[in-house]
């Protein structure tokens, strides 16, 4: 059971969080593991905070490279890697102590799982400050494909990277890891949760999730849509009932904003400008 696990860790800006993520690293009751550091070409001082863990235990490694985008440096890391099982920790985000302790025995010991994942906390500032749980069930691929339910950092197959060619590069703005999800399970492993709470997620105002949301939601989707459209064409009414229904919510919440009171008052305060741009066309 004593599988060797490479904990991979991408840092780009988040030298001011990484000594927390690294911390729990080190308190990890499952000792058998190795952590490499990769430093995205950040212009901030990752380079010094991340080699002053490697002087306190032989176990941390750093790797340093030209900033390519989070997939690009979970590549680089898994790549120097000597672990079958691989872990992608995020710089921000922290990892309970007992994590490894109660997920690698549930891969180990059952060969048609390529994933493990867990319960996760999403907190603000410390982890005791936690503002949303969150409890997925699935354990296929029909769970993913219009959610990613799995937290990128999940218990996994080195063998399974290699299968599919690692995380997708082109996937530069978010949802890169259920990417991946997907291109594993698709092709018939199952994935499991641990019903626990072993994981905390950061959760701040600025992030690259809040970022995909919010400008690269469509183009993200219309992307795994083509690269996997076989298995969406196998759910074609499932899908088309999935695209409606999200075409009817962003119609919904659009005319709820139009008919707020707020929104007719700016129409008629801004009316001026509008009929005076008139004009000058």
């Amino acid at each position: 059971m004593n599988k060797l696990v490479s904990i991979i860790v991408p840092c780009y800006n988040q030298a001011h969080f990484l000594s927390e993520a690294l911390k729990s690293v080190l308190n990890q009751t499952y000792t058998n593991w190795e952590c490499i550091i990769v430093n995205d070409g950040s212009p901030d001082n990752t380079q010094e905070v991340a080699k002053s863990w490697c002087t306190k235990d032989k176990r941390f490694t750093y790797v340093e490279k030209e900033n390519g985008g989070l997939s690009s440096a979970r590549n680089a890391g898994v790549e120097g890697s000597n672990g079958e099982f691989i872990l992608p920790l995020d710089a921000d985000d922290i990892i309970h102590e007992t994590f490894l302790e109660k997920l690698v025995p549930v891969l180990n010991q059952n060969k048609n799982l390529a994933i493990v994942s867990c319960y996760s906390n999403f907190f603000t500032d410390t982890i005791e400050n936690v503002i949303h749980k969150q409890k997925p069930v699935g354990t296929t691929y029909h769970a993913l494909l219009y959610e990613n339910i799995m937290m990128a950092t999940s218990l996994y197959r080195k063998s399974c990277w290699e299968t599919v060619g690692g995380y997708d590069e082109n996937m530069k703005s978010g949802f890169e890891d259920w990417e991946f999800w997907l291109a594993i399970t698709k092709h018939g492993w199952e994935f499991k949760f641990v019903e626990e709470f072993l994981f905390y997620y950061r959760k701040s105002k600025k992030s690259m999730l809040t970022d995909t949301l919010k400008s690269h939601l469509e183009a993200n989707m219309s992307y795994m849509y083509k690269k996997h459209k076989e298995v969406y064409i196998a759910q074609y009414d499932t899908t088309l009932d999935y695209l409606f229904h999200i075409i009817k919510k962003h119609r919904t919440s659009e005319m709820t904003i139009k008919n707020s009171f707020e929104y007719k008052i700016g129409r008629l305060l801004t009316k001026p400008f509008r009929l005076f741009n008139n004009l000058l066309k």
